[in-house]
């Protein structure tokens, strides 16, 4: 039996109450006032020390993580009272603090930092991860803890995950709302020459605490409110889920039409693999939407159960092609933190394409493995997020390490290594490794990697010629040796992977020299030999009248057919000036 004095705590913090008791809301609303009094009180302070350059500022070691748990933590706990044990509510609160510290700390100590940014904070890739790491943790905790489980029951983990979401929603828009009505305020002042509040809008001692206050009472309003919640959440569910079958219908064409369309031509714009894992993204949130908390009461009709089906079956086919083109860069280029932290989303990603497509197969209950899928799910999330954010698998420790080890063992030369990505991509790994390479046996490594660790800026840094490589249609020769280098602007610089470009040889002026015809997904250039090499003489834009879904390599690998030119071109002293005809397509 618990003492009395326990419960009296419990009972402060609204951690007490049960289902046939209902929360003192008057009690829940000056906590959470509270906490949001005493967050903008802390994050007042951390500003003024950033703006005077003082304690603790003046040790980014310590102020980062305080930046972040202050930035967090509160919103955790105004979800938390009144929904949690006090006692889970201490050691989550605690553990939280502790991995938001920590990867703070990491940031700014050996993490990777954008150039300009103020050198205390965190990286804001790192603000973005820990508010997901921490939603995800949450709402894995809050209905274990709520059902006295290590496990809940899954209606439970849906109700409290996106009942969070909608309110959080509506706390930001509150506040944001808040905050057009203090600007017309300060306007309507203004008009008749009082400027007191806006000046009073722009003193950061006022903006920060009643900013922080305004969202801790919005998340107050909304959760005395629990029926508005549930009924918008309702509304947003059931639109979302009708988004669902048209989102599937789009992506079975998608994989339908692909391999027709070519492959390869996923990855000529080099955001193929950011699109694939975003289609997935939707689909997964639209399958929940329409799956709800699996209850038979609230199964939708047969054509959202058939929908869901097929989406879930869609995402092997979707995370398989961005596995594919993660492998294809990181087998051209190494490892870089971006393919490192994409490579973890393909991970995440691949334990919901498997889930939902067992799920769509298995015969019985709807989509019911789907439950343990998306709690299996949101644990890889976390820790994937944890790992990548820590020393665990830092990314650039371990971008550095492959980078290192393509040089040692000549995959990449001395002239064409990135020695800028060491000095200002990679953090203090990419520091250390260019203090082994100044001390380098290859002088050359050695000279190169000098000049780097000097460069103030990246672009002091004498950059690498990029590997470049070209296609050509049966029946060319390979390209002439040294056909590639060109300089930035030129088309031939955007021929970086394979299937960017193709090459044709035709003898086009009939003088008896051969030209070189060049596609990329744009334009076509025609080049000719001079005495300092192959220049570029002019260009197509075929790209004007392709026919649909074709671009200029399609038409080369085609076959293109040549017209002579109707009209002469213009004599100007000892140049000629070609006419340049207005292009005209048929309809």
């Amino acid at each position: 039996m618990r003492p009395k004095d326990e419960d009296d705590v419990m009972t402060i913090f609204g951690a007490n109450e049960t289902a046939d008791r209902e929360p003192d809301h008057r009690r829940l609303g000056w906590i959470r006032l509270a906490i949001g009094l005493i967050q903008g009180a802390a994050l007042l302070g951390l500003y003024l020390a950033i703006e005077h350059r003082s304690w603790p500022a003046t040790v980014p070691g310590l102020f980062a993580p305080l930046v972040l748990i202050f930035a967090w933590l509160p919103v955790v706990l105004l979800g938390a009272v009144g929904r949690m044990r006090l006692r889970t509510l201490v050691i989550w609160g605690l553990t939280a603090a502790a991995l938001l510290a920590l990867m703070g700390w990491w940031s700014v100590i050996w993490g990777v930092r954008p150039n300009g940014l103020n050198e205390p904070l965190a990286s804001p890739v790192v603000f973005a991860a820990s508010a997901v790491m921490l939603f995800i943790a949450h709402h894995l905790i809050l209905p274990a803890d709520r059902a006295r489980r290590w496990l809940a029951p899954y209606p439970a983990y849906f109700d409290t995950a996106w009942k969070a979401g909608v309110q959080l929603a509506l706390s930001v828009a509150f506040t944001g709302a808040f905050w057009l009505l203090l600007f017309l305020g300060a306007g309507l002042f203004s008009v008749i020459g009082l400027d007191f509040l806006r000046e009073l809008l722009g003193q950061e001692w006022f903006s920060i605490p009643v900013t922080t206050l305004a969202f801790s009472a919005a998340v107050h309003l909304t959760d005395v409110k629990d029926g508005l919640i549930r009924g918008v959440r309702t509304v947003a569910l059931m639109l979302l889920s009708w988004l669902m079958p048209v989102m599937a219908l789009i992506t079975a064409a998608f994989i339908l039409v692909l391999p027709f369309a070519g492959v390869g031509r996923l990855w000529d714009e080099g955001y193929g693999t950011s699109l694939m894992l975003s289609a997935a993204a939707a689909l997964i949130i639209l399958i929940n939407a329409a799956y709800q908390d699996g209850e038979p009461g609230s199964a939708p009709n047969v054509v959202l159960r058939w929908a869901a089906r097929i989406a879930g079956i869609l995402l092997v086919p979707l995370i398989g092609l961005a596995l594919w083109g993660i492998a294809l860069r990181i087998g051209q280029h190494g490892l870089t933190p971006e393919r490192i932290i994409a490579a973890a989303c393909v991970l995440v990603g691949a334990v919901h394409a498997v889930g939902y497509a067992f799920a769509a197969v298995k015969p019985g209950p709807w989509m019911r493995p789907l439950e343990r899928t998306n709690v299996i799910g949101g644990v890889v999330a976390v820790a994937a997020i944890l790992a990548l954010f820590t020393p665990l698998a830092d990314p650039a420790r371990l971008s550095v390490a492959d980078q290192m080890r393509r040089l040692e063992t000549g995959r990449v030369s001395a002239e064409a290594f990135d020695y800028a990505f060491l000095r200002f991509d990679a953090g203090r790994s990419g520091l250390q490794a260019l203090d082994r390479l100044v001390a380098s046996d290859n002088p050359e490594i050695a000279r190169r990697a000098g000049e780097a660790k000097a460069a103030e800026n990246r672009y002091m840094v004498d950059q690498p010629e990029p590997e470049r490589t070209i296609d050509v249609v049966p029946g060319s020769d390979s390209v002439p040796d040294g056909f590639l280098t060109a300089a930035p602007g030129d088309l031939r610089a955007t021929c970086r992977n394979e299937g960017d470009c193709l090459a044709a040889a035709s003898d086009l002026d009939g003088d008896g020299q051969i030209e070189w015809l060049v596609a990329n997904a744009h334009r076509l250039a025609v080049y000719q030999q001079a005495d300092d090499g192959w220049r570029e003489i002019g260009g197509y834009n075929v790209n004007l009248c392709a026919p649909r879904g074709h671009d200029a390599r399609d038409l080369l690998r085609e076959g293109l057919t040549f017209a002579p030119s109707p009209l002469p071109d213009l004599s100007v002293g000892d140049t000629r000036v070609p006419l340049t005809p207005n292009t005209d397509c048929p309809a």
